[in-house]
């Protein structure tokens, strides 16, 4: 299931790699695309938006369902 999300506070490769390891230690086989141009970020998982949004949001970023 594929989710997709705006981050706006995602500004950088340190942001891109925080955000993946977070969501890849909950779902070591989620697919995990993010582009800081677009502040776009795509998870391909088995989980509900809110579950990952909620990791994210752990990280200390703010993710808007796209």
């Amino acid at each position: 299931m594929k989710h997709e999300f705006t981050v706006a506070d995602m500004t950088c490769g340190h942001c891109v790699k925080t955000i993946t390891t977070a969501i890849q230690k909950e779902w070591p086989a989620a697919v995990v695309v993010a582009d800081t141009a677009t502040h776009r970020l795509s998870v391909d998982v088995e989980a509900d938006s809110a579950a990952v949004a909620a990791v994210v949001k752990e990280e200390g970023y703010t993710p808007v369902a796209a």
